[in-house]
């Protein structure tokens, strides 16, 4: 919980979920609002943890891809599950929306 619950993990493995393997400009092209410093501290924690791995391709152009293991694909269920709830819960646009 600790780590999916630190800021912008849960949407880089949603995008992951979503796309699968990815470069670091299209993760960063997906979250608009995360920075590029965050975005990497991010994956290597996720990558720390074992679940994301990262496929370095020397072949012209070099590049380097993103993406789930077999544990980061199994929180599938609970990122959709968190997903469903925020956007039944949290909806700015409802008038008993309040930020606490």
């Amino acid at each position: 919980m600790e780590l999916l619950g630190a800021r912008w993990t849960g949407a880089i493995v949603e995008v992951l979920l979503s796309s699968g393997p990815l470069r670091f400009t299209e993760i960063a092209n997906a979250i608009p609002d995360l920075s590029d410093r965050l975005l990497s501290q991010r994956l290597k924690d996720l990558e720390d943890r074992g679940l994301v791995t990262r496929d370095d391709h020397s072949g012209p152009p070099r590049h380097t891809r993103y993406a789930l293991t077999a544990m980061g694909r199994e929180l599938e269920p609970a990122i959709a599950a968190l997903t469903a709830w925020g956007r039944r819960w949290l909806d700015t646009s409802a008038p008993s929306f309040r930020r606490m």
